[in-house]
Formats: C-alpha cells, sequence, structure tokens
C-alpha cells in the first residue's frame, strides 16, 4: 500500500484478518527484530520459522529428543540464534542459519517462558520461569543456573527449592512467577504472587529494588517496551497496568548505586520500596469495567503507542486495543477459539494471534484509499461522467518558458554504500551483520517405493468442530477433507495425513487375468 494514498486520520492499529498461518498446531509465536521472520512453536516439539513477507515455511528445527509441546520461543538481538522452551524441562538454543543445535539443557521443571539476553550477538545467557520454582539465569553452554530472589525475605540468601507439601490453606506451595529483562540486560525486574515487582542485579544476585502493585494481585505477566521506557504488568485482578520506567536505559545499576546512597532509611526493607519508588511511576491502568474478563498475552507495539490483551475467555478470541492514555480503541472479534498467544509486528501495523486448535491469525488494517491526495485538483467521481475536452489540450507544443534551471550537481558522487539508521532501530550495531530473511525450505513429497507412485503428506485438520469463518470458508473453498469420501487416514495427534487406499485383492486378481488374456482378432 502506497504511503500517500493512506488516510492519515486512520488509526494505525489493525481491524481485520487478513490471512492464517497453518502447520500442525502451533502454541507460541514470537517475531524477529525487523518483522521479517516469524517463529512458531508447535506441539510436537518442532519450531517453525514463518518468512512472514511471502507467508512461507523458511526453516524448521525438529529435535528428536523433544516430542513435547513448546512453551515459548525468543530470538536474539540480530536473528542468529533462537531459544525453545519445552514441555519436557528442556532449553534448547538452535543456529538459525545451519538449522543446528547448539545445546541444550534439562531444568528440573517445566519452563513457561525463557528469554535470551537481549544484548549479546550470539547469547547463550536465558532467563528462564519454571513452572514452579523461582526464575533463574541459565548459561546454556556451561549448564549452570542461578536462582533469583522472588520476595524481600530472600534478600541475600540461596533459593532453596519450594516444599513439594501444600500450605496450610491448600493453596499449591508455589506460583508461577513472571520476569524480563531490562532493555540493556543489566536488570531483571520479577513479578511475584505477592503483587510486587523486585528489582534484581542478576549478576550479584541481590534485590535492589521493591515496587507495589496496588490491590497486592498475583503478577501473571510482566513486560518492558521495546524503547525500554515503560514495563506492563497483567494481574490476577484483570487489570492490565503500565508503568514508567524512571532509570536512564544504559548504566541502570550505576544509577540505582545512587538512588540507594541517596536513601536515608535504617530499615533494609523501607530502602528498596524507597528506590522502587524512584525507579518505576505507575503511568495507566486498563480493564474491562464491564465484563471483568482476565488477559492473556498482553503486550506493546512495535512503537509503544498501543497496548494489546487477548480475552482470556474460552470459545471467544477478542482482542482489546487501548492507546497509551487508556482509551479503548479497538475490539477485535475473530472466530470462537480461545487466545493463547499475541505478538505485534515490530514496525507494522499487525498483530498474529495464536488460537486454541492451533491456527495463526495475522491481523491487519483495513485501508480506505485517499486518492485525492495525489494533487489538490484531483476530483473523485460517484459515477460516470462525459469530460469534454478543450481545444488545445493535448496539443504538443513545448513549454519552454517552465524550464528551470537544476540546482544539482551533476558532477558530484553519489554515495549508494551508507545505510541511514532507521529511528525504529536506533541502538543498531551497523557493524554486526542482522539477519533478515532465510532462504525457503520445500518439504518434498514422500515416495512410496511399493508402486512408484508420489504420496502427498501434507497435514490437514479436521475444523468441523470449530465455527470459526476462515475454517468454514476454506472449507467452502476446498481446503478441507472431506472425510466421508476420503481415502483412508490414520489420525496422528490432531492431525491427519492422507493415505494411499490399497487396491483389494480381488481387483488385482482381475487386473492379472486381463494382462494375461491375449488380444482377441
Amino acid at each position: 500500500m502506497n504511503a500517500p494514498i493512506i488516510d492519515p486520520l486512520q488509526g494505525d492499529f489493525p481491524e481485520v484478518i487478513e490471512e492464517y498461518l497453518e502447520h500442525g498446531v502451533m502454541k507460541c509465536i514470537a517475531f524477529n527484530r525487523r518483522g521479517t521472520l516469524l517463529a512458531a512453536g508447535c506441539s510436537d516439539g518442532s519450531c517453525v520459522i514463518w518468512d512472514f513477507e511471502t507467508r512461507g515455511i523458511a526453516k524448521e528445527f525438529r529435535d528428536k529428543d523433544c516430542v513435547a509441546a513448546v512453551t515459548s520461543v525468543c530470538w536474539s538481538k540480530y536473528g542468529h540464534r533462537i531459544l525453545v522452551s519445552a514441555a519436557d524441562k528442556s532449553l534448547t538454543l538452535w543456529d538459525v542459519v545451519k538449522g543446528e543445535k547448539i545445546a541444550r539443557t534439562t531444568l528440573q521443571q517445566t519452563p513457561l517462558h525463557a528469554r535470551l539476553h537481549p544484548r549479546s550477538s550470539t547469547p547463550s545467557l536465558c532467563l528462564a520461569c519454571p513452572l514452579s520454582t523461582a526464575p533463574m539465569i541459565v548459561d546454556l553452554l556451561t549448564e549452570t543456573t542461578k536462582m533469583l530472589p522472588v520476595s524481600l525475605s530472600d534478600i541475600g540468601n540461596a533459593i532453596d527449592p519450594p516444599p513439594r507439601n501444600k500450605f496450610s490453606d491448600g493453596s499449591a506451595p508455589f506460583t508461577p512467577t513472571a520476569a524480563c529483562f531490562n532493555k540493556y540486560g543489566d536488570l531483571v525486574y520479577v513479578g511475584n504472587s505477592k503483587g510486587e515487582i523486585l528489582i534484581i542485579d542478576h549478576e550479584r544476585v541481590g534485590i535492589r529494588g521493591v515496587i507495589s502493585i496496588p490491590g497486592s494481585a498475583v503478577i501473571k505477566n510482566i513486560i518492558f517496551s521495546r524503547n525500554g521506557q515503560y514495563i506492563l504488568t497483567n494481574s490476577n485482578d484483570r487489570t492490565i497496568r503500565i508503568y514508567e520506567n524512571l532509570l536512564p536505559l544504559k548504566d541502570s545499576l550505576k544509577a540505582l548505586d545512587k538512588l540507594t546512597q541517596e536513601c536515608d532509611e535504617q530499615d533494609e526493607m523501607e530502602k528498596l520500596k524507597a528506590v522502587g519508588s524512584r525507579c518505576l511511576a505507575l503511568f495507566r491502568e486498563f480493564q474491562d469495567s464491564i465484563t471483568r474478563v482476565h488477559w492473556k498475552a498482553p503486550c506493546f507495539s512495535g512503537d509503544g503507542e498501543w497496548v494489546v490483551g487477548g480475552s482470556a475467555s474460552k470459545g471467544e478470541h477478542k482482542i482489546y486495543i487501548w492507546d497509551r492514555a487508556g482509551h479503548l480503541v479497538k475490539i477485535l472479534e475473530g472466530p470462537k477459539e480461545a487466545v493463547i498467544d499475541l505478538a505485534w509486528h515490530p514496525v507494522k501495523p499487525i498483530v498474529v494471534s495464536v488460537s486454541l486448535i492451533g491456527l495463526v491469525y495475522i491481523w491487519a488494517k483495513d485501508y480506505t484509499e485517499n486518492w485525492s491526495a495525489f494533487a489538490p485538483d484531483f476530483k473523485e467521481l460517484e459515477e460516470n461522467e462525459e469530460y469534454v475536452e478543450r481545444e488545445d489540450e493535448f496539443d504538443l507544443v513545448p513549454d519552454t518558458g517552465k524550464v528551470k534551471d537544476s540546482n544539482v550537481n551533476e558532477d558530484e558522487d553519489i554515495d549508494i554504500t551508507t545505510v541511514e539508521k532507521d529511528s525504529a532501530f536506533s541502538d543498531s550495531d551497523m557493524s554486526q551483520e542482522e539477519i533478515r530473511f532465510l532462504p525457503a525450505d520445500p518439504c518434498p513429497d514422500v515416495l512410496d517405493q511399493e508402486d512408484g507412485h508420489v504420496v502427498n503428506t501434507s497435514k490437514e485438520r479436521d475444523f468441523s468442530g470449530s465455527e470459526s469463518p476462515l475454517s468454514i470458508e476454506a472449507g467452502q473453498n476446498g481446503h478441507l477433507t472431506n472425510h466421508d469420501s476420503s481415502p483412508h487416514e490414520e489420525d496422528t495427534g490432531g492431525a491427519r495425513i492422507k493415505r494411499k487406499r490399497m487396491p483389494s485383492e480381488k481387483l488385482l486378481g482381475f487386473e492379472s487375468e486381463h494382462v494375461k488374456k491375449p488380444p482377441s482378432k
């Protein structure tokens, strides 16, 4: 779409489902830094890389040691590596270009989320949030782990695994804890079950500040904006909160040391709370005061101007979009399939959502073209009109009087090698080569050795139980299998693989007799 013909008064957020992607049962997604590649973790343990420009599969990573569902995927800053966490408690680091496994380690608990260190071009450190233990820093090459504190009582103490027995009130011994790196990776922000955000120096494993969430509800998600100026929390009280980061983006540790020295409180906990209050400031709160729904996979837009969150209600695919001022600007309603993951494109007004049945929906803007932007005297017609030309309108008379002398120096050398920095990627290291695209990786057909015929092994899903409008449309266009008249199919864990029907013995006998019978004269 050409930018000059787009109405500038239209909001820069998605409105309709443009397309959907299908490959197995996808569970989680993540864009690379430029938004040209989309990684998707599947229920069979594989990780698929989609070329987001062509909507084709560029690469697929499959570890024979992992057959459990993928819980999260994460790109390195320049796209050279990708980290995959799975339900079999494994963390696997892949080389994106070579398609080779760099490292694999197994934790004691299932990692719900795992994030690579944001500053290193070839990172081996990652932040993992297991199901029932504290967040930890994991070195994938040396397979060493370092537990992070999750409450003020853990100050200066090593974190022991929680007991297996339940508490006296019957609750679980440990609530999954959310955590994320800041923009430059020198601090970790941890949201705990007491409604507190802990600012942690992961190198020295120490709490440097504490911020209390209003209502003290359990924090389920904690995410930084792309520019590092805002942080988002999703709590059990059905509220998404935006905090403004008051620390400088670079040298945050030095700023924390200075704030700690300036605080006069004698009590250690009060000092941490005083430091925390000068690190984060509550900016906005978002909630649906009518339906009071829980939120799933909230995140920022690429420029941080919009906040998006999916409804956690089962049986509905609703995505809410707010501006940063707190106004609800759009509710996207999709098929009757629950949302399990969301991602906003880094530079475009595109949202990608994952449904419960494993489809990836691409939400884009429904542009209204403004053709009058081409020229001030351009006139848009509601219906055809007869045009009467002027007598001299098409006379071939050169108008030499309008030719003006150009001030351009035609002898000056033109620089075609220097790349200007994009404002959206102002922190890019131009000396570091960034992976933006991958060559296509086509999947060949499987050759049946018995009869020499080629069998198409493309997977097709049965959507008969779903009321998705896209599924219905695909069925009408012949994209779905008619199971009443289709060949014998083998159910392979939710996906169906078409197989050739073997001929009967009677048919084989008839064909052999027909071949042996001499032709009649």
